[in-house]
Protein backbone atom coordinates (compact mmCIF):
# COMPACT_ATOMS: atom_id res chain seq x y z
CA UNK A 1 0.00 0.00 0.00
CA UNK A 2 1.34 3.70 -0.74
CA UNK A 3 1.35 5.54 2.74
CA UNK A 4 2.14 9.26 3.34
CA UNK A 5 3.72 9.86 6.65
CA UNK A 6 3.61 13.67 8.19
CA UNK A 7 6.38 14.18 10.91
CA UNK A 8 9.70 12.84 11.45
CA UNK A 9 9.98 12.81 15.23
CA UNK A 10 10.23 9.81 17.56
CA UNK A 11 6.61 8.16 16.24
CA UNK A 12 7.32 8.99 12.54
CA UNK A 13 10.66 7.55 12.61
CA UNK A 14 9.31 4.80 14.10
CA UNK A 15 6.33 4.31 11.99
CA UNK A 16 8.68 4.46 9.07
CA UNK A 17 10.35 1.61 9.89
CA UNK A 18 7.79 -0.61 10.96
CA UNK A 19 5.42 0.62 8.21
CA UNK A 20 8.61 -0.22 5.26
CA UNK A 21 9.28 -3.75 7.24
CA UNK A 22 5.51 -4.53 6.35
CA UNK A 23 5.61 -4.18 2.10
CA UNK A 24 4.31 -0.75 2.59
CA UNK A 25 5.68 2.25 -0.06
CA UNK A 26 6.54 4.94 2.65
CA UNK A 27 6.39 8.57 1.73
CA UNK A 28 7.80 11.06 4.08
CA UNK A 29 7.01 14.70 4.50
CA UNK A 30 9.45 16.91 6.79
CA UNK A 31 10.51 20.20 7.29
CA UNK A 32 13.50 19.63 8.74
CA UNK A 33 16.18 18.31 5.80
CA UNK A 34 18.67 17.07 8.45
CA UNK A 35 15.98 14.79 10.25
CA UNK A 36 14.94 13.85 6.77
CA UNK A 37 17.62 12.67 5.15
CA UNK A 38 18.99 10.69 8.55
CA UNK A 39 15.67 8.79 8.26
CA UNK A 40 16.05 8.27 4.44
CA UNK A 41 19.42 6.64 4.93
CA UNK A 42 18.59 4.48 7.77
CA UNK A 43 15.07 3.18 5.80
CA UNK A 44 13.57 2.39 2.65
CA UNK A 45 11.36 4.99 1.94
CA UNK A 46 11.18 7.85 -0.14
CA UNK A 47 10.83 12.08 1.60
CA UNK A 48 10.25 15.17 0.61
CA UNK A 49 11.22 18.66 2.07
CA UNK A 50 8.01 20.57 2.86
CA UNK A 51 5.13 21.19 5.51
CA UNK A 52 2.24 18.40 6.12
CA UNK A 53 -0.63 21.58 5.32
CA UNK A 54 1.13 22.37 2.11
CA UNK A 55 -1.32 21.50 -0.61
CA UNK A 56 1.96 21.69 -2.77
CA UNK A 57 3.83 19.07 -0.11
CA UNK A 58 0.83 17.00 -0.69
CA UNK A 59 0.67 16.84 -4.41
CA UNK A 60 3.89 16.13 -4.61
CA UNK A 61 4.41 13.42 -1.86
CA UNK A 62 1.30 11.85 -4.03
CA UNK A 63 -1.33 12.13 -1.05
CA UNK A 64 -4.25 11.87 -3.63
CA UNK A 65 -2.71 8.25 -4.75
CA UNK A 66 -2.47 7.60 -0.92
CA UNK A 67 -4.29 4.15 0.70
CA UNK A 68 -3.35 5.57 3.81
CA UNK A 69 -2.36 9.33 5.32
CA UNK A 70 -0.71 9.77 8.78
CA UNK A 71 0.31 12.98 10.54
CA UNK A 72 2.46 12.38 13.53
CA UNK A 73 3.71 15.90 14.11
CA UNK A 74 4.40 17.34 17.51
CA UNK A 75 1.65 19.90 16.89
CA UNK A 76 -1.71 18.87 16.96
CA UNK A 77 -3.37 21.49 14.60
CA UNK A 78 -0.98 20.62 12.20
CA UNK A 79 -1.65 16.75 12.23
CA UNK A 80 -5.68 18.04 12.35
CA UNK A 81 -5.27 20.56 9.31
CA UNK A 82 -3.16 17.79 7.40
CA UNK A 83 -5.51 15.26 7.69
CA UNK A 84 -8.13 17.41 6.43
CA UNK A 85 -6.46 18.58 3.22
CA UNK A 86 -5.91 14.93 2.22
CA UNK A 87 -9.03 13.69 2.75
CA UNK A 88 -10.02 16.03 0.73
CA UNK A 89 -7.13 15.46 -2.01
CA UNK A 90 -8.35 11.93 -1.80
CA UNK A 91 -6.44 10.05 0.70
CA UNK A 92 -8.36 6.91 1.32
CA UNK A 93 -7.54 6.78 4.93
CA UNK A 94 -6.74 9.31 7.23
CA UNK A 95 -4.85 9.10 10.47
CA UNK A 96 -4.08 12.30 12.77
CA UNK A 97 -2.24 12.25 16.70
CA UNK A 98 -4.15 14.19 18.61
CA UNK A 99 -2.53 14.91 22.31
CA UNK A 100 -3.74 17.80 24.01
CA UNK A 101 -6.30 17.27 26.77
CA UNK A 102 -8.03 20.76 24.99
CA UNK A 103 -9.00 18.34 22.66
CA UNK A 104 -10.11 15.18 24.38
CA UNK A 105 -13.84 16.19 24.71
CA UNK A 106 -13.77 16.43 20.20
CA UNK A 107 -12.64 13.36 19.11
CA UNK A 108 -15.82 12.44 17.65
CA UNK A 109 -16.43 15.52 15.75
CA UNK A 110 -13.16 15.59 14.12
CA UNK A 111 -14.09 11.81 12.70
CA UNK A 112 -17.86 12.81 12.57
CA UNK A 113 -17.45 16.37 10.89
CA UNK A 114 -13.71 16.93 10.06
CA UNK A 115 -13.61 13.49 7.68
CA UNK A 116 -10.56 12.37 9.47
CA UNK A 117 -10.95 8.16 9.93
CA UNK A 118 -9.14 7.70 13.07
CA UNK A 119 -7.90 10.44 15.86
CA UNK A 120 -5.12 8.56 17.95
CA UNK A 121 -3.91 9.91 21.52
CA UNK A 122 -0.57 8.56 22.40
CA UNK A 123 -0.70 10.29 25.95
CA UNK A 124 -4.35 9.56 26.60
CA UNK A 125 -3.72 5.81 25.37
CA UNK A 126 -0.20 5.24 27.51
CA UNK A 127 -2.22 6.57 30.77
CA UNK A 128 -5.20 3.86 30.15
CA UNK A 129 -2.38 1.13 30.20
CA UNK A 130 -0.48 2.92 33.31
CA UNK A 131 -4.07 2.95 34.90
CA UNK A 132 -4.37 -0.88 34.12
CA UNK A 133 -1.55 -2.04 35.18
CA UNK A 134 -1.99 -0.52 38.73
CA UNK A 135 -5.05 -2.46 38.83
CA UNK A 136 -2.67 -5.45 38.38
CA UNK A 137 0.04 -4.85 40.94
CA UNK A 138 1.77 -8.06 40.71
CA UNK A 139 1.63 -7.71 36.70
CA UNK A 140 4.55 -6.88 34.73
CA UNK A 141 2.56 -5.90 31.70
CA UNK A 142 -1.31 -5.92 30.66
CA UNK A 143 -2.95 -6.14 27.97
CA UNK A 144 -6.81 -6.49 26.23
CA UNK A 145 -9.25 -8.48 24.84
CA UNK A 146 -12.63 -8.65 23.93
CA UNK A 147 -13.30 -5.20 24.88
CA UNK A 148 -11.38 -5.83 27.92
CA UNK A 149 -13.17 -8.64 29.11
CA UNK A 150 -10.38 -10.38 28.73
CA UNK A 151 -6.82 -10.11 29.23
CA UNK A 152 -3.08 -10.82 28.49
CA UNK A 153 -0.87 -10.00 31.99
CA UNK A 154 2.86 -10.92 32.22
CA UNK A 155 3.74 -12.24 35.68
CA UNK A 156 7.28 -13.30 37.30
CA UNK A 157 7.24 -16.83 38.41
CA UNK A 158 9.47 -16.62 41.63
CA UNK A 159 11.84 -19.84 42.44
CA UNK A 160 10.23 -22.23 44.78
CA UNK A 161 6.11 -21.05 44.01
CA UNK A 162 3.87 -23.94 43.25
CA UNK A 163 4.23 -23.18 40.13
CA UNK A 164 8.21 -24.25 39.64
CA UNK A 165 8.71 -26.81 37.49
CA UNK A 166 5.21 -27.45 36.80
CA UNK A 167 4.25 -28.95 33.53
CA UNK A 168 1.19 -26.83 31.28
CA UNK A 169 -1.25 -29.86 31.42
CA UNK A 170 -1.01 -29.65 35.34
CA UNK A 171 -1.43 -26.46 35.67
CA UNK A 172 -4.72 -26.59 33.65
CA UNK A 173 -5.62 -30.09 35.24
CA UNK A 174 -4.28 -29.23 38.70
CA UNK A 175 -4.34 -25.85 39.42
CA UNK A 176 -5.79 -22.97 36.79
CA UNK A 177 -8.20 -24.72 34.12
CA UNK A 178 -9.69 -21.19 33.18
CA UNK A 179 -6.51 -19.80 32.38
CA UNK A 180 -3.92 -20.87 29.33
CA UNK A 181 -0.25 -20.05 29.48
CA UNK A 182 0.61 -18.27 26.09
CA UNK A 183 4.07 -16.86 26.19
CA UNK A 184 7.06 -17.79 28.11
CA UNK A 185 10.23 -15.87 28.59
CA UNK A 186 13.32 -18.14 29.91
CA UNK A 187 16.22 -16.08 29.55
CA UNK A 188 16.49 -14.72 26.29
CA UNK A 189 13.92 -17.46 24.93
CA UNK A 190 10.54 -17.05 23.90
CA UNK A 191 8.73 -20.04 24.06
CA UNK A 192 4.95 -20.72 22.69
CA UNK A 193 4.28 -23.63 24.93
CA UNK A 194 2.29 -26.83 24.38
CA UNK A 195 0.90 -28.93 27.12
CA UNK A 196 4.47 -30.56 26.99
CA UNK A 197 6.19 -27.56 28.44
CA UNK A 198 7.16 -27.13 31.99
CA UNK A 199 7.55 -23.42 33.77
CA UNK A 200 10.19 -23.11 36.17
CA UNK A 201 11.41 -20.38 38.80
CA UNK A 202 12.51 -17.10 37.19
CA UNK A 203 10.60 -17.31 33.98
CA UNK A 204 8.43 -14.72 32.84
CA UNK A 205 5.12 -16.21 31.80
CA UNK A 206 1.92 -14.65 30.04
CA UNK A 207 -1.32 -15.58 30.70
CA UNK A 208 -5.27 -15.03 29.63
CA UNK A 209 -7.77 -15.46 31.06
CA UNK A 210 -11.00 -13.23 32.64
CA UNK A 211 -10.30 -10.92 35.69
CA UNK A 212 -12.06 -12.80 38.21
CA UNK A 213 -9.61 -15.70 36.86
CA UNK A 214 -6.40 -13.11 37.27
CA UNK A 215 -7.35 -12.58 40.45
CA UNK A 216 -7.36 -16.26 41.45
CA UNK A 217 -4.16 -16.89 39.71
CA UNK A 218 -2.47 -14.13 42.13
CA UNK A 219 -4.06 -15.33 45.32
CA UNK A 220 -2.85 -18.68 44.72
CA UNK A 221 0.26 -17.91 43.96
CA UNK A 222 0.84 -15.38 46.79
CA UNK A 223 1.26 -12.45 45.13
CA UNK A 224 0.02 -9.25 46.99
CA UNK A 225 -3.02 -7.62 45.34
CA UNK A 226 -3.90 -5.10 48.19
CA UNK A 227 -5.51 -2.14 46.08
CA UNK A 228 -3.13 0.52 44.78
CA UNK A 229 -3.94 3.59 47.36
CA UNK A 230 -1.78 6.20 46.47
CA UNK A 231 0.31 7.36 43.43
CA UNK A 232 3.37 9.23 42.98
CA UNK A 233 4.12 10.32 40.13
CA UNK A 234 7.27 12.66 39.04
CA UNK A 235 6.70 14.44 35.83
CA UNK A 236 3.42 16.78 34.56
CA UNK A 237 3.32 16.37 31.52
CA UNK A 238 -0.04 15.36 29.61
CA UNK A 239 0.53 11.76 30.30
CA UNK A 240 0.17 12.69 33.81
CA UNK A 241 -2.77 14.39 33.57
CA UNK A 242 -4.88 12.11 31.91
CA UNK A 243 -3.59 9.85 34.50
CA UNK A 244 -4.32 11.84 37.35
CA UNK A 245 -7.54 12.32 36.51
CA UNK A 246 -8.62 8.51 36.46
CA UNK A 247 -7.05 7.67 39.74
CA UNK A 248 -8.76 10.31 41.15
CA UNK A 249 -12.01 9.13 40.21
CA UNK A 250 -10.76 5.55 41.77
CA UNK A 251 -10.29 7.76 45.10
CA UNK A 252 -6.64 7.01 44.59
CA UNK A 253 -4.24 9.40 46.59
CA UNK A 254 -2.26 11.41 44.16
CA UNK A 255 0.90 13.79 44.41
CA UNK A 256 2.71 14.96 41.83
CA UNK A 257 6.22 16.48 41.46
CA UNK A 258 7.34 18.91 38.66
CA UNK A 259 10.28 20.59 38.47
CA UNK A 260 8.84 23.53 35.85
CA UNK A 261 6.88 25.78 38.21
CA UNK A 262 4.82 26.68 35.17
CA UNK A 263 3.49 23.07 34.32
CA UNK A 264 3.44 23.12 38.47
CA UNK A 265 0.81 25.96 38.98
CA UNK A 266 -0.78 24.84 35.87
CA UNK A 267 -1.49 21.76 37.28
CA UNK A 268 -2.24 22.85 40.32
CA UNK A 269 -5.30 24.70 38.90
CA UNK A 270 -6.65 22.06 36.83
CA UNK A 271 -6.59 19.07 39.40
CA UNK A 272 -7.35 20.31 42.33
CA UNK A 273 -7.90 16.91 43.76
CA UNK A 274 -4.06 16.52 43.76
CA UNK A 275 -1.15 17.54 45.72
CA UNK A 276 0.77 19.52 43.00
CA UNK A 277 5.17 19.95 44.22
CA UNK A 278 6.95 22.37 42.57
CA UNK A 279 10.54 20.70 42.89
CA UNK A 280 13.16 18.06 41.52
CA UNK A 281 11.41 14.61 41.49
CA UNK A 282 14.90 13.36 40.94
CA UNK A 283 16.81 14.57 43.51
CA UNK A 284 16.63 12.05 46.83
CA UNK A 285 16.42 14.72 49.39
CA UNK A 286 13.04 16.03 47.73
CA UNK A 287 11.63 12.56 47.45
CA UNK A 288 12.62 12.09 51.12
CA UNK A 289 10.64 14.99 52.30
CA UNK A 290 7.74 14.66 49.98
CA UNK A 291 7.47 10.83 52.18
CA UNK A 292 7.83 9.12 48.64
CA UNK A 293 8.63 6.19 50.41
CA UNK A 294 5.30 5.85 51.75
CA UNK A 295 3.12 5.44 48.70
CA UNK A 296 2.10 2.65 46.93
CA UNK A 297 3.24 3.41 43.77
CA UNK A 298 5.70 5.43 41.70
CA UNK A 299 5.24 6.71 38.07
CA UNK A 300 7.98 8.39 36.85
CA UNK A 301 7.21 10.06 33.39
CA UNK A 302 9.29 13.11 32.38
CA UNK A 303 10.65 13.31 29.54
CA UNK A 304 13.90 12.10 30.16
CA UNK A 305 14.36 8.02 30.18
CA UNK A 306 17.51 8.52 32.25
CA UNK A 307 15.57 10.36 34.79
CA UNK A 308 12.76 7.86 34.58
CA UNK A 309 15.44 5.02 34.98
CA UNK A 310 17.25 6.80 38.07
CA UNK A 311 14.19 7.46 40.19
CA UNK A 312 12.59 3.83 39.32
CA UNK A 313 15.89 2.30 40.46
CA UNK A 314 15.88 3.87 43.24
CA UNK A 315 12.12 3.54 44.19
CA UNK A 316 12.77 -0.41 43.26
CA UNK A 317 15.50 0.02 46.24
CA UNK A 318 13.29 1.66 48.87
CA UNK A 319 10.62 -0.67 48.47
CA UNK A 320 7.39 0.57 46.40
CA UNK A 321 5.24 -2.02 45.75
CA UNK A 322 3.93 -0.68 42.11
CA UNK A 323 6.73 0.77 39.61
CA UNK A 324 5.79 2.07 36.02
CA UNK A 325 8.89 3.88 33.97
CA UNK A 326 8.01 5.68 30.90
CA UNK A 327 10.86 5.33 28.11
CA UNK A 328 11.10 6.08 24.56
CA UNK A 329 14.13 4.44 23.73
CA UNK A 330 13.79 1.54 23.23
CA UNK A 331 16.81 -0.04 23.97
CA UNK A 332 16.56 0.86 27.61
CA UNK A 333 13.51 -1.01 27.46
CA UNK A 334 15.48 -3.99 27.43
CA UNK A 335 18.20 -3.21 29.42
CA UNK A 336 15.46 -1.86 32.43
CA UNK A 337 13.19 -4.79 31.62
CA UNK A 338 15.47 -7.48 31.62
CA UNK A 339 16.80 -6.14 35.19
CA UNK A 340 13.94 -5.13 37.90
CA UNK A 341 10.21 -6.38 37.84
CA UNK A 342 8.41 -3.09 36.68
CA UNK A 343 6.06 -2.07 34.21
CA UNK A 344 7.39 -0.31 31.40
CA UNK A 345 5.08 2.23 29.41
CA UNK A 346 6.42 3.52 25.75
CA UNK A 347 3.85 5.77 24.19
CA UNK A 348 5.28 5.40 20.61
CA UNK A 349 5.20 2.08 20.39
CA UNK A 350 1.64 2.36 21.56
CA UNK A 351 0.60 4.48 18.67
CA UNK A 352 3.10 2.52 16.47
CA UNK A 353 1.02 -1.02 17.54
CA UNK A 354 -2.28 0.69 16.99
CA UNK A 355 -1.34 2.22 13.56
CA UNK A 356 0.31 -1.28 12.18
CA UNK A 357 -3.14 -2.97 13.76
CA UNK A 358 -4.90 -0.27 11.37
CA UNK A 359 -3.05 -0.42 8.23
CA UNK A 360 -2.99 -4.62 8.24
CA UNK A 361 -6.30 -3.79 8.37
CA UNK A 362 -6.86 -1.90 5.85
CA UNK A 363 -4.50 -4.00 3.51
CA UNK A 364 -7.07 -6.71 4.09
CA UNK A 365 -10.41 -5.18 4.11
CA UNK A 366 -12.01 -7.76 2.50
CA UNK A 367 -11.21 -10.71 4.44
CA UNK A 368 -10.86 -10.15 8.64
CA UNK A 369 -10.52 -7.51 10.49
CA UNK A 370 -7.57 -6.84 12.85
CA UNK A 371 -9.62 -5.90 16.11
CA UNK A 372 -6.60 -5.85 18.85
CA UNK A 373 -3.29 -6.00 18.36
CA UNK A 374 0.14 -6.49 20.38
CA UNK A 375 3.46 -6.33 19.98
CA UNK A 376 5.58 -8.08 22.96
CA UNK A 377 9.20 -9.07 23.73
CA UNK A 378 10.70 -6.51 21.92
CA UNK A 379 8.26 -6.75 18.72
CA UNK A 380 9.36 -11.05 19.13
CA UNK A 381 5.72 -11.62 19.91
CA UNK A 382 2.62 -11.11 18.13
CA UNK A 383 -0.75 -11.11 19.86
CA UNK A 384 -3.76 -10.39 17.96
CA UNK A 385 -7.49 -10.63 18.17
CA UNK A 386 -8.96 -11.08 14.79
CA UNK A 387 -12.62 -11.02 13.31
CA UNK A 388 -13.03 -13.72 11.14
CA UNK A 389 -15.19 -13.04 7.56
CA UNK A 390 -17.21 -15.37 5.23
CA UNK A 391 -13.98 -15.91 2.98
CA UNK A 392 -11.71 -17.35 5.39
CA UNK A 393 -10.19 -20.87 3.88
CA UNK A 394 -10.19 -22.35 7.28
CA UNK A 395 -13.82 -21.85 8.12
CA UNK A 396 -16.01 -24.94 9.81
CA UNK A 397 -12.68 -27.53 9.60
CA UNK A 398 -12.00 -28.64 13.44
CA UNK A 399 -8.74 -27.66 14.16
CA UNK A 400 -7.69 -31.36 13.99
CA UNK A 401 -7.38 -31.73 10.51
CA UNK A 402 -5.54 -28.14 10.50
CA UNK A 403 -2.03 -28.17 10.33
CA UNK A 404 -1.34 -25.37 12.69
CA UNK A 405 1.72 -23.41 12.29
CA UNK A 406 4.29 -24.76 15.53
CA UNK A 407 5.33 -21.15 16.35
CA UNK A 408 1.88 -20.74 17.01
CA UNK A 409 -0.68 -20.84 19.98
CA UNK A 410 -4.82 -20.43 19.45
CA UNK A 411 -5.67 -19.05 22.72
CA UNK A 412 -9.51 -18.24 21.97
CA UNK A 413 -12.58 -18.88 19.83
CA UNK A 414 -14.60 -16.41 20.94
CA UNK A 415 -18.60 -16.68 19.29
CA UNK A 416 -21.69 -14.58 20.55
CA UNK A 417 -19.64 -13.08 23.18
CA UNK A 418 -18.47 -16.32 25.18
CA UNK A 419 -14.72 -17.64 24.86
CA UNK A 420 -14.10 -21.18 25.05
CA UNK A 421 -10.12 -22.32 24.66
CA UNK A 422 -10.41 -24.49 21.74
CA UNK A 423 -10.28 -28.21 21.26
CA UNK A 424 -9.17 -30.66 18.48
CA UNK A 425 -12.61 -30.72 17.70
CA UNK A 426 -13.50 -26.98 17.90
CA UNK A 427 -14.08 -25.35 14.27
CA UNK A 428 -13.69 -21.34 13.51
CA UNK A 429 -16.66 -19.84 12.06
CA UNK A 430 -17.98 -16.56 10.35
CA UNK A 431 -17.95 -13.92 12.81
CA UNK A 432 -15.86 -15.33 15.67
CA UNK A 433 -13.09 -13.49 16.70
CA UNK A 434 -9.72 -15.20 17.31
CA UNK A 435 -6.87 -14.64 19.73
CA UNK A 436 -3.64 -15.69 18.41
CA UNK A 437 -0.44 -15.46 19.75
CA UNK A 438 2.19 -15.81 17.62
CA UNK A 439 6.20 -15.84 16.95
CA UNK A 440 5.75 -14.85 13.42
CA UNK A 441 5.70 -11.70 12.06
CA UNK A 442 3.64 -9.33 9.81
CA UNK A 443 0.31 -11.78 11.29
CA UNK A 444 -2.63 -10.60 9.18
CA UNK A 445 -5.22 -13.13 8.22
CA UNK A 446 -6.77 -16.10 10.16
CA UNK A 447 -5.57 -18.09 7.24
CA UNK A 448 -2.07 -17.57 8.05
CA UNK A 449 -2.70 -20.01 10.78
CA UNK A 450 -1.74 -22.89 8.10
CA UNK A 451 1.38 -24.13 7.81
CA UNK A 452 2.66 -23.98 4.14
Amino acid sequence: MKIVIVGAGKVGELLCRDLSLEGNDIILIEQDVKILEKILANNDIMGFVGSGVSYDAQMEAEVPKADVFIAVTEKDEINIIASVIAKKLGAKYTIARVRSTDYSSQLNFMTESLGIDLVINPELEAAKDIKQNIDFPEALNVENFLDGRLKLVEFHIDKGSILDNVSLFDFKQKFFPNLLVCIIKRDEQIIIPSGNSFIKGDDRIYITGSNSEIIKFQDALGKDRRKIKSAFIIGAGIISHYLAEELLKDKITVKIVEINPKKANKFSESLPGATIINADGSNEEVLKEENFQNYDSCISITGIDEINMFISIYAKKIGIKKIITKLNKLSFVDILGENSFQSIITPKKIIADNIVRVVRSIANKKKNLIENFYRLENNAVEAIEILVNSDSKINNIPLKDLKIKKNLLIAYIVRNNVAIFPKGTDVIKEGDRVIIITTESFFDDINNIIAE
